[in-house]
């Protein structure tokens, strides 16, 4: 089976893949994991895809926390009984019953290799796999992963070491692992690419990537949603989680009380096990509007309405790590892009304006302000090849330079 890119260069697809994501399919907002998994299947792989394993174990005081464990474990159960479900054509979803975090515990990492273990074997006797590439966005499989001889892919898009709540010093041995056995590792920003050459010299900086027709489709908006609509412009706009660490709120306050004409548009949710007095401080300003999740099918219809789009990040380990997904989303959708100044924006070829500072901040929004938006030929120079038929036909070509298919009875640890 073969995948053409752009220059119809043709490659090969394995006809099966397990895909050991971080997230769960169902997240409010899809990220590489889903993305990947979607577009292996487009070109007729079939994928398994095994939802996160828990790399952090919940607060003792979190009620979200618990909620979460609780969710997981049940969704875990009817995958144990059920087994894998397709959930979008070609993608067959399961849900891994492991205790989270199982992996600081000598007895739990060795139950949750019992139980994914057999989770595996049941899964892939069910789909006739045979020989499935492995694509893994983390070291915690390895123990269902024997006697390797075949196609392994890391695909390294986060620091997660610097997660809060994952054990740092275990996953760091764990990936070294991982890095020394993968036959191609590919990172989503120059700081994870050097980390990860230290280990394996088959390492590629490939940068995150945009699904550009459904995002370009923010030009063609002629009605606003209605609670967007009702906002007052200027509209400086952010969509993601409201992670804090990763989501510079203080710089948020600092500039909406500033300029009580600006209104921010913050879209997404609080992360899991969050508690943020300064997200607390936010909703109390009546130029900061929270509009809580919004569906992947609609977010083109309000990015239509921001007037600037926004990465407010905190700088840091993690986020100095990372290339937002959102760039490439706010640029098809011909929106001008103010950041605080994260490794990744000093990448070549990248359009955005960048801040350090509530002055410098406002002083960078007023400037695109009166610049206005991109052009659609514009948006399409600067998204380029970040789309993801050509980022996974790359990856592919890549990775089969030195194919070597793997076996599932030699796969999964019996």
């Amino acid at each position: 089976m073969s995948v053409a890119d752009g220059s119809l260069e043709e490659v090969l697809a394995p006809e099966c893949c397990i895909m050991f994501a971080t997230a769960d399919w169902d997240e409010p907002y899809w990220t590489n994991k889903q993305h990947c998994a979607k577009s292996l299947a487009a070109v007729g792989t079939k994928v398994l895809y095994v939802e996160s394993v828990g790399l952090r174990g919940p607060k003792a005081a979190s009620k979200k926390d618990w909620r979460r464990l609780i969710s997981r474990a049940m969704k875990g159960l009817a995958s144990f009984s059920l087994g894998a479900v397709e959930r979008d054509k070609g993608v067959f979803v399961l849900s891994p019953l492991v205790i989270p975090a199982g992996y600081r515990f000598s007895i739990l990492r060795w139950l949750n290799k019992v139980l994914l273990g057999s989770m595996l074997r049941r899964a892939g006797k069910k789909l006739c796999f045979d020989k499935p590439l492995i694509w893994t966005y983390h070291p915690f499989m390895l123990d269902v992963v024997i006697d390797k001889s075949g196609p392994l892919l890391y695909h390294c898009v986060d620091d997660l070491a610097a997660v809060p709540g994952v054990d740092a010093q275990a996953f760091r041995s764990a990936e070294e692992s991982l890095l020394r056995r993968a036959d191609a590792v590919f990172a989503t920003a120059p700081a994870l690419a050097e980390h990860c050459r230290k280990l394996n010299l088959n390492t590629h900086y490939l940068p995150n990537v945009v699904d550009y027709e459904h995002f370009s489709a923010a030009r063609k908006v002629h009605e606003l949603p209605p609670d967007l609509s009702a906002i007052p412009e200027p509209r400086l706009g952010y969509v993601g989680v409201l992670s804090d660490f990763k989501v510079d709120f203080e710089l948020i306050f600092q500039v909406a009380r500033a300029e009580p004409a600006w209104h921010w548009v913050l879209i997404g949710e609080e992360r899991e096990g969050q508690s943020s007095e300064l997200l607390r401080q936010l909703r109390e300003i009546p130029n900061v509007h929270f509009l809580g999740h919004k569906s992947y099918r609609d977010l083109p219809g309000y990015l239509a309405g921001f007037q600037v789009a926004t990465l407010p990040s905190l700088i840091n380990k993690y986020t100095d790590s990372m290339f937002p997904m959102k760039y490439f989303e706010y640029i098809s959708a011909g929106k001008r892009v103010v950041a605080t100044p994260l490794a990744f924006t000093r990448s070549p070829n990248i359009e955005i304006a960048t801040a350090l500072g509530e002055q410098k901040f406002r002083e960078a929004v007023a400037s695109v302000l009166q610049r206005g938006g991109w052009s659609e030929k514009e948006s399409l120079n600067i998204v380029g090849e970040n789309t993801w038929e050509r980022r996974l036909s790359r990856m592919l070509r890549e990775l089969f330079r030195q194919q070597s298919p793997l076996s599932l009875d030699s796969l999964i640890d019996r």
